[in-house]
């Protein structure tokens, strides 16, 4: 096998040699997925790539309840299919910070090394307001992608979900019609839909304990959106953590509150009260960079100095820079890899609903691992200048 391009490539133009070569009987079966992973060292959705691209090519065949059998020689197409039948997808995304883009990238690429056509969509209304008016707001605009994207009769939805409830009924007609779609970042609890994710448990779990280890016993938290399975499982993960070890959850620092959205004004009188407490926070747990550099430049004009005074730490990577220099601990997300799952996994839905099966018939959540970074991995290392205080 070539060692060149990528390993689902490789082990098509392997296995179309083999039946070009009449290894394999026409109309017996072929070799399964589990055969294909142990013999090339592969993963299952590696495997089922390969096999997805030669049933798209006319190689192979599936019959339902059977498996994957080599087509009979007048029944296959000459030239492997031609790439752009792989077909178009819509990706709706909310927002465009840099984590999104790092998504969006994943899913580029994905596309464009199928030949996909990709349209996209940006859910996300920015708005000065950044209360119910433009949460609504949003909701509304991913529904209406949502119905274009079925009125367009793309071959497969990618969504990146904004926070809240989505529209019910484009969900059941994108069903009905079974147009596979593959959510990334978050999911819809109790909706069988595939979902790409990191692992925003152990987001929450192992920077809670990383700040723990390093002896801050009271942590606060600040949070960006809040209606969202990703702010859920990252407090859950916080939470669990606390009580691992032995630290009361105490609803004055757990409280599961939109410090972004804030004004400065309520910003400030929220840490204000949060450090003029009895007893105060020795550390943030920000939801992501943005926050992060929202609660230092606050931090800063309150004349308190970072991580001098009290330290930061960062539970994703959206945000204008480089959120470690500034945070004791961070987390980085697989952003890229994110997308380029969701596109991995589009594409064997597209393949099922091409041999006539349900692609929701046993909907997926795949978590990706998450790696967490210490302030002492970088080079660089960023203080605050605390305010002169009146």
């Amino acid at each position: 096998m070539s060692t060149s391009g990528p390993k689902y490539q490789r082990i098509k133009d392997e296995l179309r040699a083999e039946v070009a070569r009449d290894e394999y009987e026409a109309g017996a079966p072929f070799i399964t997925q589990n055969q294909l992973r142990e013999r090339f060292g592969v993963s299952s959705t590696t495997a089922v790539r390969a096999l997805n691209d030669l049933v798209a090519e006319g190689l192979l065949v599936r019959r339902r309840g059977q498996g994957t059998f080599v087509a009979d020689p007048g029944d296959r197409t000459a030239e492997p299919a031609p790439a752009h039948r792989s077909g178009v997808i819509a990706c709706i995304i909310s927002g465009q910070g840099p984590y999104q883009s790092e998504v969006l990238r994943g899913i580029e690429s994905g596309c464009s090394e199928r030949g996909m056509r990709l349209f996209f969509s940006d859910s996300a209304v920015h708005m000065t307001d950044t209360g119910h008016a433009a949460h609504d707001a949003s909701l509304l605009r991913q529904g209406q992608a949502l119905r274009q994207a079925v009125d367009d009769r793309v071959d497969g939805i990618i969504l990146y979900p904004v926070q809240g409830a989505p529209d019910p009924d484009v969900l059941a007609e994108i069903r009905r019609l079974r147009i596979p779609m593959v959510l990334v970042d978050r999911y819809f609890p109790g909706l069988a839909i595939d979902a790409v994710t990191a692992d925003n448990y152990d987001v929450g779990y192992r920077l809670t304990e990383h700040l723990l280890t390093d002896g801050h016993e009271r942590i606060a938290t600040l949070w960006g959106e809040t209606q969202c399975t990703s702010v859920h499982d990252r407090m859950t993960g916080h939470k669990q953590a606390l009580r691992a070890h032995d630290q009361p959850l105490l609803p004055q620092l757990t409280a599961l509150r939109s410090y972004t959205a804030l004004s400065e004004d309520d910003r400030k009188q929220l840490l204000t009260d949060l450090l003029g407490s009895p007893e105060p926070p020795t550390a943030l747990l920000c939801a992501h960079g943005f926050a992060v550099a929202t609660a230092a430049a606050d931090l800063a004009s309150l004349g308190i100095a970072v991580p001098d005074e009290i330290v930061l730490a960062g539970m994703d990577d959206a945000g204008p820079y480089d959120l470690l220099p500034l945070t004791s601990f961070a987390a980085r997300l697989p952003a890229r890899e994110i997308g380029g799952r969701a596109v991995e996994q589009l594409v064997t839905r597209i393949a099922e609903r091409a041999a006539g099966e349900d692609p929701y018939r046993s909907a997926e959540q795949i978590v990706l691992p998450v790696r967490i970074r210490t302030r002492e991995s970088v080079p660089v290392r960023l203080r605050t200048v605390a305010a002169r205080r009146p």
